[in-house]
């Protein structure tokens, strides 16, 4: 989206923020870019206001940089990351992009090891996991994100933190290749705590390592649906082709939220198969009127069609001839007879339920 033109005077966006009215989306986009005088103003003004303005501010700054690229928010969200107020640091931590400075992300892991309260710990790691990965790719300097996956290991292997911090930090260093790392999940994965659990097969499908197929697609068969929901991501991060019945079985379930993540990773893995399944889903949407769920299928159908094109996923090629091999055809999706279970999967047995619980 191309960016707006600013429209408004800075001292008018400083008057906005005082008042107790809404604020215009010029004196939001006039907080982009802020330097100099208008920086130092804004530092005066921002302490002033009440915590529920200043969180409503961080809000609509987040929610404007979700669809506006080109806007810089940075300075305001390091300042936010610093507030008296619990709620606006929680909103800030959601504003850090991973194009933010180095001590932005100082500043998210001063958060992560020593603020007050668990919940802004456990965002704090949360939100580091991304800049591990661009450590892992050479993007932060070495010697940083040496620091950063050590403080991330220290909070895990800290048995008297808090759980939610400690599974965060789990999910945020299974994106780098240390070597402790599949020990950790392993750990996780058979651990007593259900959260904790989930929390490793998150980072089964972020480690990127195929050692963890056969727990991934046992537990799309889980009771638990918080562990249905992150084994389909994690199978669609793994591109899991052998997970492709069991995904198709789960766009069928009568949770949303299973559902869209079960159609995200058909697409991640691509190939006839999953092609066709979501043409069926598509056509399904479009019966209801669901909009939102046509979208997400349509960017399924664009990521399967570069993921698997000309793939026939349900196929082991290991011990096949080339002969034998050209004259395989494309499974039909009603054929299916995978891991137990023989369904048809009509598009007028597939009901949707916008109630959904959130499992991550």
């Amino acid at each position: 989206m191309n960016r707006r033109t600013k429209t408004i005077n800075f001292t008018e966006t400083l008057d906005q923020l005082r008042a107790d009215a809404p604020i215009t989306a010029d004196a939001i986009y006039s907080l982009s870019d802020l330097m100099d005088d208008n920086w130092a103003d804004f530092q005066l003004v921002w302490p002033n206001l009440p915590a529920e303005r200043r969180r409503h501010v961080i809000d609509r700054l987040v929610d404007t940089a979700e669809t506006n690229f080109e806007l810089d928010f940075g300075p305001i969200v390091h300042l936010a990351l610093a507030d008296p107020d619990l709620e606006v640091r929680l909103r800030a931590i959601e504003g850090v992009l991973e194009e933010s400075d180095l001590p932005t992300v100082r500043r998210l892991l001063t958060l992560a090891q020593e603020d007050t309260f668990s919940e802004v710990r456990a965002a704090a790691v949360k939100a580091l996991g991304v800049f591990v990965l661009q450590g892992e790719l050479g993007k932060l300097p070495e010697r940083f994100s040496q620091e950063l996956q050590e403080a991330i290991l220290e909070m895990y292997n800290n048995l008297s933190e808090d759980l939610d911090v400690r599974r965060r930090a789990l999910e945020a260093i299974a994106n780098c290749g240390h070597g402790s790392v599949p020990e950790l999940i392993r750990e996780a994965y058979y651990a007593d705590d259900l959260l904790m659990r989930v929390s490793a097969v998150f980072a089964m499908g972020r480690s990127c390592d195929e050692r963890w197929q056969p727990q991934v697609l046992e537990e799309l068969a889980s009771e638990y649906p918080e562990l249905r929901y992150e084994a389909a991501r994690a199978a669609g991060e793994l591109e899991l082709s052998k997970a492709l019945p069991q995904l198709i079985e789960l766009a069928y379930e009568g949770d949303r939220e299973i559902q869209e993540v079960s159609i995200w990773a058909m697409g991640e893995i691509g190939g006839q198969l999953a092609q066709r399944a979501l043409d069926q889903l598509a056509s399904q949407a479009e019966q209801i009127g669901d909009d939102a769920l046509i979208e997400a299928i349509q960017d399924a159908q664009a990521a399967a069609t570069l993921a698997g094109e000309g793939m026939l996923p349900l196929f082991d090629f290991g011990n096949l001839e080339d002969q034998e091999l050209d004259d395989l055809t494309p499974v039909d999706l009603d054929d299916l007879n995978r891991n137990g279970y023989d369904e048809d999967y009509e598009v007028d047995e597939f009901e949707f339920d916008d109630d959904y619980d959130d499992y991550n």
